[in-house]
């Protein structure tokens, strides 16, 4: 359920194989491996064991064999290829916020209002509180709404009665917090002991201005969404998180509810202050038109999901084989740009002008003018004559009609 450690996904120090840890078997249902997880978790637990490093340890190793065991797709892939083949997919585990400083709780809040999911585990003295039925237990009628602020790491608990008629139609749990607070809504079942087992958690999600949270019991398969599945994809590969997103989607291990007295509460999750939320509890025999539209898109979005695992290996080879041709594109390119460069110097060199071959031409052609005499306005080289007869032309034209008087004026 958690690790203590904020710095994301871990394993314990040495694996085992996770049924050993659960001391359950290959043919385990989930419901058995979600019952030996919650024990041996609560005896775990780091907030019973704050001076049992090896307590500890095993917390860490009940939650890495449980984060394996629940998920469908993992388990399925370690009971092919055992734990190399889930490497590559990387494990995401839960915090303890009790167990956490004050400096990585400040972190681990900031992470989370930066939009990193951050998943966190719940306070073992409620789920110890719970299972010696020691909570109290408010009544929430039916088709009616609840508000309330709740404590971080501490819950509220309240008890919905149906009857047969009721049950048969389906229940909906929702819980909504206006001002976005982080909240956990949990579903306890009875102990033979008198007390509730934890058996649902759905964390909340930003949804808009607010963030909410549900379970529906409707009589057919609902699920789930981890967001946290396809944060890691995009921190791995942002192209890929595209064809992760619905691998976030987990079946709800209880689809009904029979008459009697379900326990739920809101669990406070917000890591420095106090949750606000409003909790409601609806039958859906009003609701028969939005039921069915709800089971259409669950069917299609699971069929959608195994659509986008095909097409994916169908855009990777279109992907690679796209980089092929536009590197060959590329060199291509570079080639042509490179061999019309050549021709055209090849074919500027056919010509009978040579060019100048630098310094030294420079000072010959400096001294070809030093030796020809220059030229005047006829084309004649006679350079001293004629300057001498331009000269006198000049001083003759001011002169041209220049009076004495006409020079004081000037």
């Amino acid at each position: 359920m958690a690790s203590a450690k904020l710095g994301g996904p871990s394993a314990p120090a040495t694996r085992r194989d996770p049924y050993e840890v659960l001391s359950v078997t290959k043919d385990s249902s989930d419901q058995e491996i979600k019952t030996a997880y919650r024990k041996l978790a609560l005896k775990y637990h780091p907030d019973k064991n704050a001076s049992n490093p090896e307590a500890a340890e095993c917390f860490k190793e009940v939650a890495y064999s449980y984060s394996i065991l629940s998920d469908p797709e993992k388990r399925r892939q370690y009971d092919t290829a055992g734990f190399e083949a889930l490497e590559s997919e990387g494990m995401d585990m839960e915090i303890d916020l009790a167990n956490l400083s004050t400096v990585n709780t400040m972190f681990a809040a900031l992470f989370s209002k930066l939009g990193v999911p951050i998943k966190t585990t719940i306070s073992a003295t409620v789920l110890e509180e719970a299972l010696n039925g020691t909570v109290t237990v408010r009544p929430l009628p039916l088709g009616t709404s609840v508000s309330g602020k709740v404590e971080k790491q501490c819950a509220h608990f309240f008890g919905v009665t149906i009857n047969d008629q009721q049950a048969q139609a389906g229940i909906v749990v929702r819980v909504t917090s206006a001002a976005q607070s982080k909240f956990k809504l949990l579903y306890f079942e009875q102990e033979a002991n008198g007390g509730y087992g934890l058996a649902l958690q759905e964390d909340s999600e930003k949804t808009g201005k607010v963030t909410s949270a549900g379970m529906y019991f409707l009589h057919f398969q609902v699920y789930r969404m981890d967001s946290t599945v396809n944060a890691l994809a995009m921190a791995k590969d942002p192209e890929a998180a595209f064809f992760k997103r619905l691998e976030g989607l987990h079946p709800c291990e209880i689809s009904e509810l029979k008459a009697g007295t379900h326990i739920f509460a809101v669990y406070g999750d917000n890591f420095f202050k106090t949750a606000s939320y409003t909790i409601e509890a609806l039958c859906t025999k009003s609701f028969e038109e939005t039921t069915e539209k709800l089971k259409e898109i669950e069917a299609q979005i699971l069929a959608k999901r195994n659509e986008l695992r095909q097409f994916e290996t169908e855009y990777r080879k279109a992907l690679a084989r796209f980089q092929e041709v536009t590197n060959r594109y590329s060199q291509e390119k570079q080639c042509v740009d490179e061999l019309l460069k050549e021709r055209d110097s090849i074919q500027a060199s056919f010509t009978s002008t040579k060019p100048a071959t630098g310094t030294s031409g420079g000072k010959a052609s400096e001294e070809n003018k030093a030796e020809s005499p220059p030229e005047d306005g006829n084309g004649n080289g006679n350079g001293n004559i004629d300057g001498k007869e331009k000269s006198s032309n000049k001083k003759k034209w001011f002169n041209l009609g220049m009076r004495g008087s006409d020079k004081k004026l000037g």
